[in-house]
């Protein structure tokens, strides 16, 4: 000990010496890091800084927990990530649930740290320090205000109203306790960053992954489709919901005045400005496309490839060469039996909303649909989805000889030994299968959708290129759609949705009505699965407790051989074998989906609480 003091007592009286011999010690500049002050001053610094805002979308939604587990589109595997937290109503004030603290989602303290940098950025531009040349000022300044609406975008969706800070806070502040704006206050300081944003970014050429004018305009749409539904109005949420009627501070949460249609016709109107601006992929046709086509033309687009990049208005992209986690979506979703993770896996409520190729609802009383349910279906359904059967990528090299033609295999079948003899295989997808057991799905099937299906793509251990979809048109055509719908304006609505229903070789709906609602929502869900839209479309039209408060099922599949038919080495193949599909309820312990009108919206967690006792908690959650 006391050698340890002595070195102590050096080291102090060297450091005394050194500090001496040169005055300016505290005002030297550190090497590698640059003050604030500089960073305003100089425009490459300002758009690294501003860069650094986007840093907010994290992996955009290619997260291994997606989205799309919380809804009747998917299962997450693997237990005690918090999910089921959240599936089955058990959030609370303590504990939210996952919410993907790595990225955003409805990570409050996190969307506020960019808000803060978006707030910082937009101070600092507003009175530059450096010349517009090239009208960089504007750009970046406009990129700001994106970004902080995009954030408190994220916070409304899932919180209602929200503090609104416009600035950013200095320390020695007389209070940083900020109280709830209402619902109608939030979604006009969205609003109005948006309509800044979209004229200061107007005419200005920019980089993929950055936003854009047509971004900004994008995103007001969404904003005021939202706005729009039933969630978000006063009398139709409370006349909706006991939960909802209960709470004293509505207004938080819904409009409390004004007029319904009304905000059916801005949201029109801002979906029609995007419209009149871009033009997506493979619009304007006038009779549906091959059914090949129609898989290819959903494929493109989901991969935002020969063609498919016209969708994008706004994304995440990823460059193998960074090894993002973004670029992990084959090795997250893929079958086990290639050595991948199986992580969201599509559950059978989602698979029986495909439609069949002539526009009819798939149905398990048909026999002829029963006894062969891949067979016929949507393009899209075989462009999302691998099933049993599907054909797929050629398994790694050492697993090749237990299938040669990389078939996906998720049921049981029969296969006979060496002695001729019937004995069961599981397959290779299963989770009794031969390569993995573990990372085995549970429903039967496996994510087709954003993953590469080049061979060459080995999702193990390759990251592949495929950008995230943050917003693309097809969703703008969408909102368009539902505010026609919501209008009394049918036949747009039916003339925009069928050019969507075209490319994917599907027939023209000509519902009327109620009908047109449930083909349109439908629709939605089908073209947008995996996109992050469901969680939200449930909740704002109130239709969560007949959606995503119903029970998770899976498909289970046997596989017989036929009199007289020999297999020894197992593949999918109608004329050797009948096959059965039972339809059967997740089992309880993996997960017990529960929906309680408190989770419309979610609560504000008491550590936020804690820190600002001004802030009420929201319905549920008191």
């Amino acid at each position: 000990m006391k050698r340890n003091i002595k070195y102590l007592i050096t080291l102090f009286a060297a450091s005394l010496t050194i500090a001496s011999c040169n005055s300016d010690f505290l005002n030297t500049e550190p090497l590698g890091e640059i003050s604030e002050a500089a960073v305003w001053t100089d425009p490459a610094l300002a758009e690294a800084f501003v860069t650094g805002i986007y840093q907010g979308f994290g992996n955009g939604g290619f997260n291994e927990e997606m989205v799309a587990s919380l809804t009747d589109e998917a299962i997450f595997t693997h237990p005690g990530r918090g999910l089921n937290t959240v599936t089955e109503a058990r959030v609370n004030a303590a504990d939210v649930g996952w919410n993907n603290a790595g990225n955003r989602t409805w990570n409050w303290q996190r969307l506020y740290s960019y808000i803060r940098r978006a707030n910082l950025a937009i101070s600092e531009l507003s009175e530059p320090q450096f010349e517009n040349d090239g009208g960089i000022v504007d750009r970046l300044l406009g990129e700001a205000k994106f970004m902080r609406a995009y954030y408190y975008h994220d916070l409304a969706r899932y919180f209602g109203g929200v503090p609104l800070v416009d600035r950013p806070y200095e320390l020695g502040e007389e209070t940083y306790e900020v109280p709830r704006s209402s619902w109608e206050e939030t979604i006009n300081f969205i609003l109005a960053d948006l309509d800044d944003a979209a004229q200061l970014l107007e005419g200005k050429s920019m980089a993929s992954g950055r936003t854009s004018e047509l971004a900004a305009l994008a995103l007001k749409s969404r904003v005021l489709l939202y706005a729009a539904s039933d969630l978000h109005d006063g009398p139709t949420a409370t006349g909706n919901s006991t939960t909802l009627a209960s709470f004293g501070d509505i207004g938080l949460l819904a409009y409390t005045g004004g007029n319904q249609t009304e905000r059916w016709q801005k949201a029109q109107a801002a979906a029609k400005a995007v419209l009149d601006k871009a033009s997506g992929n493979l619009y304007g046709l006038s009779e549906p496309v091959s059914h090949e086509e129609g898989i290819q033309n959903y494929i493109n687009n989901s991969m935002a490839r020969n063609g498919g990049e016209k969708e994008i208005i706004l994304a995440r992209y990823f460059i193998n060469a960074n090894q993002e986690n973004g670029g992990r979506q084959g090795l997250y979703n893929g079958p086990n039996g290639y050595n991948n993770w199986a992580g969201n896996s599509p559950i059978q409520l989602l698979v029986d909303d495909y439609e069949m190729m002539d526009g009819t609802e798939f149905d398990w009383s048909n026999p002829a649909q029963a006894a062969a349910p891949y067979e016929n279906r949507d393009a899209r359904f075989y462009a999302s989805i691998l099933y049993d059967g599907a054909q797929w990528k050629p398994r790694s090299t050492a697993n090749q000889p237990k299938d040669p033609l990389g078939q996906i295999q998720t049921g049981t079948y029969e296969v006979t030994d060496a002695s001729g003899a019937k004995v069961p295989h599981f397959g290779l997808d299963t989770r009794n299968s031969s390569i993995e057991d573990w990372n085995g799905s549970y429903t039967g099937y496996y994510v087709r959708k954003f993953v590469d299906a080049d061979p060459s793509i080995v999702d193990q251990n390759t990251w592949q290129e495929v950008p995230w979809p943050t917003i693309r048109y097809t969703e703008i055509v969408l909102n368009y759609v539902e505010a026609s719908i919501e209008l009394g304006q049918e036949d747009e609505a039916r003339n925009w949705l069928n050019q969507i229903r075209y490319r994917v070789g599907q027939p023209a709906i000509t519902d009327t009505g109620d009908d047109l609602v449930d083909a349109y929502r439908n629709e939605r869900r089908i073209e947008m699965a995996y996109e992050e839209q469901r969680f939200h479309d449930v909740r704002r039209w109130m239709i969560a407790e007949e959606t995503i408060g119903r029970q998770a099922n899976i498909i289970n599949i046997t596989g017989t051989l036929k009199p007289g038919k020999t297999l020894s080495t197992y593949r999918y193949d109608t004329d050797l074998y009948n096959y059965v599909y039972k339809v059967q309820p997740i089992d309880p312990g993996k997960e017990n989906r529960l929906w309680l009108d408190k989770m419309y919206f979610f609560p504000i967690h008491r550590d936020e609480i804690n820190r600002n006792s001004v802030l009420i908690q929201n319905p549920g959650f008191e």
